[in-house]
């Protein structure tokens, strides 16, 4: 039998398409209401905001190390063996937001990556490319929901697994604590240039906080 144009739907028939024009409308309004950003911390899950928290505050810790690097020394390096001190400023720029894409793979190929940081022209393209690479790193991170933060994240060397861990524990090691060494490195470097060295925790020899 033909139902009427304004005859109720049938149970099953159209609830599908109710519910997600409902689910529509609470969604815009929320988004009204908060704010992209509020909305944003709505669906990351809770096991990633202190990582977020962390994060932010790290992300200014790092600027005042990138800010002391001299434009007219990023050619010069400790060893020959090492990085110059342009790339490993490119390299700390970079982090937040290529391993923040890489994490939010299934699994990564050793084999296709780049390791070899650019030689950076000038202090402008390393702080362009930091305050790109911070926005993708939070982005990555608000995205992330507990059960992604918990799944398995696979390093591989073709078909060979190398590591195997939850994706939360890769955002910790591989992403955080890989650029905070690297920080320190560059520290290092500034020290041996004779520029002092901002405050990263706590004083330095160079600044005290707490004067």
């Amino acid at each position: 039998m033909t139902r009427g144009r304004d005859a109720p739907a049938t149970a099953g028939e159209d609830a599908g398409a109710t519910v997600g024009d409902m689910t529509a409308i609470l969604l815009d309004a929320i988004r009204i209401l908060l704010g992209d950003e509020d909305m944003a911390t709505m669906t990351m899950g809770t096991m990633v905001e202190p990582i977020v928290s962390e994060f932010r505050e790290e992300v200014a810790t790092t600027r005042r190390v990138l800010e002391r690097v001299p434009a007219n020394k990023l050619m010069w390096k400790p060893h020959p063996k090492s990085m110059t001190l342009g790339q490993l400023a490119w390299h700390i720029a970079a982090v937040p937001g290529r391993l923040g894409r890489i994490i939010q793979q299934e699994s990564f190929d050793i084999t296709q990556g780049d390791f070899l940081p650019p030689q950076p022209n000038n202090i402008a393209e390393i702080m362009t490319e930091f305050a790109q690479s911070v926005r993708d790193g939070e982005h990555c991170l608000h995205e992330m929901t507990d059960q992604q933060a918990r799944g398995m994240w696979w390093l591989m060397r073709k078909d060979r697994q190398l590591l195997s861990r939850p994706r939360i524990e890769i955002v910790r090691t591989i992403m955080l604590n890989h650029w905070y060494h690297h920080r320190g490195q560059l520290s290092v470097y500034l020290r041996l240039l004779n520029v002092p060295v901002p405050v990263i925790y706590g004083r330095s020899a160079d600044e005290n906080p707490f004067a």
